[in-house]
């Protein structure tokens, strides 16, 4: 299927970066080039860098952006390699940065890529389809405590425990290999009842692992204040999620960035040398206009933040 990918909040982002005509701007999500083909058209004596870990993204968004102009430059990899790529280039600070920390339609509705527990395919979900961990091999040869603990902290499922001992026992039959397997196994081990509320059974244990394959949280909490370092004065980190979590991340690097000490608070010199980085330019985050809302149901759950380098 063609690479399809529809930008959330493109409106708010282009706002929120205050983007300039001569600026840099890196787009560490790059996928299909909505959003970086937005900034694009906004500079026309800048450069857009677009990084993603995904070959597919990267074809799709150089058909993208080519149609709108020719100063840009693509380059794969996890976006919390910003700090190297841009070494690479020889760009020391940059005027804004977009991380858009979703998975792009494309992969949700291709069954090869194992992302969806709606479509039957292979049980992968790697964003970088040459990184060695896949939900495969998570599924297969990790422990049941060891598969609970990733469901309960990445995906907040309550029968946890129960899905990761059933999941070692169907196993000891056979492999399991592809994602109606595993999603039959979930039915199996949450109780018909607690099946009728909430949703589709497997949404939270399919959330899970592919956070636990992309190392999608520690790579955000890595490269947040990596990403403010990179950027000039005045320059704009703006950072969409899509579940709690990695909002929850995003929320308290803030915070932490804008703070100006992180001494205990009866100590009566500061001796901790922490400056203020950044300030919030969102104090709640941004979430989808009703009419998006109604255009693009994966918008639902967006959510953006912005902050501004001093």
């Amino acid at each position: 299927m063609a690479f399809q990918h529809i930008p959330v909040l493109k409106d708010e982002v282009i706002d929120g970066l205050k983007i300039k005509s001569d600026g840099i701007y890196v787009d560490g999500t790059i996928g299909g080039g909505g959003h970086g083909g937005e900034i694009l058209k906004r500079i026309p004596d800048g450069l857009l860098i677009g990084i993603d870990q995904d070959d597919r993204a990267l074809e799709a968004a150089e058909e993208h952006l080519s149609q709108i102009g020719t100063n840009y430059l693509l380059k794969k990899g996890n976006f919390a390699d910003i700090t190297r790529i841009l070494e690479t280039l020889h760009i020391d600070q940059v005027d804004g940065i977009l991380l858009d920390i979703g998975v792009s339609s494309y992969q949700f509705d291709t069954p090869e890529r194992g992302f969806s527990y709606r479509f039957d395919g292979p049980l992968d979900m790697r964003m970088n389809e040459s990184a060695a961990l896949s939900a495969r091999d998570i599924v297969n040869t990790y422990g049941a405590e060891e598969i609970s603990d990733i469901l309960w902290e990445y995906g907040e499922e309550r029968w946890a425990k129960r899905i990761g001992e059933f999941i070692v026992e169907e196993r000891k039959v056979k492999p399991i290999e592809t994602t109606y397997e595993l999603v039959d196994v979930i039915k199996k081990a949450i109780p018909s009842g607690a099946r009728r509320d909430g949703g589709h059974p497997a949404k939270k244990t399919f959330q899970a692992l592919r956070i636990a394959v992309n190392r999608e949280l520690d790579v955000l909490d890595e490269v947040i204040p990596a990403a403010v370092s990179l950027l000039k004065p005045g320059g704009r980190l703006a950072i969409i999620t899509f579940h709690s979590l990695e909002d929850r991340i995003v929320k308290n690097e803030f915070k932490y960035l804008y703070k100006d000490c992180i001494c205990p608070p009866r100590q009566p010199i500061c001796t901790c040398d922490k400056k203020r980085e950044i300030k919030i330019i969102t104090k709640k985050p941004i979430t989808a206009s009703k009419e998006e809302l109604e255009g693009n149901n994966r918008s639902h759950s967006a959510k953006l933040r912005i902050a501004e380098k001093i």
